[in-house]
């Protein structure tokens, strides 16, 4: 699984935003969010290139970027990692957690019910 810090995941966001980009569409992204370099972003780039999270096609001098993996892949496989790490794998106590410290809104709750009630329905077929 591709480990990304959190300034490549904020490359990655921006990258996510609208693909393929070039570095200077990636910057412009991020120029709201941050006060990095344009240096600093095309650095991070090429760390994601590296790490094969991002892919790059050459265009005279100017490179467009495309990520390997998409978003919802991603966050997936980390939640599944958080979860394995902190809680053993069982998702129970990371929601109770959040319950106990009343940070679930009823809108959190509206859509855990939904999701428990589409996963029975899909068990019971």
């Amino acid at each position: 699984m591709i480990e990304l810090s959190k300034a490549e995941f904020a490359v990655m966001e921006a990258l996510w935003q609208g693909h393929p980009a070039k570095a200077s569409e990636v910057v412009a992204r991020l120029s709201d969010d941050t006060q990095w370099h344009e240096k600093t972003i095309k650095t991070l780039l090429g760390r994601l290139v590296k790490k094969q999270a991002v892919s790059f096609e050459k265009q005279g001098r100017l490179y467009s970027y495309t990520p390997t993996i998409g978003r919802e892949e991603y966050t997936l496989k980390q939640s599944k990692s958080l979860i394995q790490r902190f809680f053993s794998g069982r998702i129970a106590p990371l929601v109770s957690g959040f319950a106990k410290t009343e940070q679930l809104s009823q809108q959190d709750i509206n859509e855990l019910k939904a999701v428990i009630k589409e996963w029975e329905d899909q068990q019971g077929k």
